[in-house]
């Protein structure tokens, strides 16, 4: 599956960026959506992700200020980043847990989306 990213730019502090990522169309089951950063200097790390079901997680250091959600189209995934602080600047990558079966999945990733808040 391929994932097609967009969004992210340059933002003040306290202001609001929204990505949005789409998978390409797929006969087998994405189970999860979402994304993960990469800050200067550090480890990709979890954003927030969303289930099939509509279950959500966030990081502690986002939550309350990044809504995630999912799209009409269900291969769709929505990262409404509010709020925004400096140490959210960093690379954000769009995320798919593709289920071929009951037992067998793989992770996709996205090109990556650059987001940095000035101070």
């Amino acid at each position: 599956v391929q994932l097609q990213a967009s969004g992210g730019g340059v933002v003040q502090a306290g202001g609001s960026l929204r990505l949005s990522c789409t998978a390409s169309k797929t006969v087998y089951t994405i189970k999860t959506m979402g994304y993960y950063q990469q800050a200067p200097g550090k480890e990709r790390e979890l954003v927030a992700t969303i289930t099939s079901g509509d279950t959500t997680n966030y990081a502690d250091s986002v939550k309350g200020r990044f809504t995630i959600s999912r799209g009409y189209a269900e291969n769709t995934v929505y990262l409404q980043m509010d709020n925004l602080k400096p140490e959210d600047t960093g690379v954000y990558y769009c995320y798919v847990d593709l289920h071929y079966n009951d037992r067998i999945s793989q992770d996709f990733w996205g090109q990556g989306t650059l987001v940095t808040v000035s101070s």
